[in-house]
């Protein structure tokens, strides 16, 4: 009688809609509300999404991370041309007196390599003939093309080599072997005879790398080269956070 009499009262005077508010604004000790609290809980609004009021304001919405758009957009390195999502270089690599008559297809793909980029197919550097001076005859336009210019080292057409990769003969030894080694055993579980010892040809003559010329910015084909032989060679690059086209103040 005494608890009922208790109830009674507790509902006529409004202690119900205070203890029932009390507890449905809070769960576990986490507040619930329509604005953002700490540990608390947010409410959606009638439309299924947060109230404007619950989404942060933005206090500078020109960097991230505190470095700007173009901080952290890719750019090209220093004496490379913009070719949109990537980036080549504005002349053929620079030589010294040792390094001439080492540049093959290995040399230059490591060279490029070491630089962080790779050397270009025959397609990019096409595409890019009326963007960079490609190598070329000795009658293009030296405005638009990489033309010899000093008679003492002699006026010859010149082309680039391309990382495009052709084969002058057929069958798989036309693109190398790795040869057999001296030592090399079968398999006897399989009943396998001693192969013959046979020499590698890593860099077989009828491995060529295609070549390349500016041909008046149109870009055009100049043959192909034995992959052991030298030849003037650029490099290409994958674009790079950090704004590294712009000079250092």
């Amino acid at each position: 009688m005494v608890i009922a009499l208790v109830a009674l009262v507790f509902s006529t005077t409004g202690f119900a809609d205070a203890a029932r508010r009390a507890i449905v604004s809070s769960i576990a000790g986490h507040t619930i509300s329509t604005k953002p609290h700490a540990n608390g809980l947010l409410l959606l609004g009638g439309n299924g999404k947060f109230a404007p009021s619950a989404i942060p304001t933005v206090k500078n919405a020109t960097r991230v991370g505190g470095k700007t758009a173009e901080q952290i957009a890719g750019s090209c390195p220093p004496q490379t041309v913009d070719l949109g999502s990537w980036c080549l270089d504005t002349a053929p690599y620079p030589l010294t007196n040792a390094q001439a008559g080492k540049n093959n297809y290995i040399w230059a793909s490591k060279a490029c390599e070491a630089e962080g980029g790779w050397l270009p197919s025959a397609a990019q550097l096409i595409g890019a003939a009326d963007r960079v001076k490609l190598e070329s005859t000795i009658h293009d336009s030296q405005l638009t093309a990489t033309v010899p210019l000093d008679p003492t080292r002699g006026l010859q057409d010149q082309r680039e080599m391309t990382g495009t990769l052709i084969t002058t003969e057929g069958g798989a030894a036309a693109a190398g072997f790795e040869g057999v080694s001296e030592g090399a055993t079968g398999n006897p579980r399989q009943g396998q005879a001693n192969p013959i010892p046979l020499p590698a040809n890593p860099v077989p003559e009828s491995l060529q790398y295609v070549t390349v010329y500016s041909n008046g910015q149109k870009g055009g084909f100049a043959g192909s080269e034995p992959v052991a032989n030298p030849e003037n060679f650029r490099c290409a690059f994958n674009k790079t956070a950090g704004a590294l086209n712009k000079a250092e103040s």
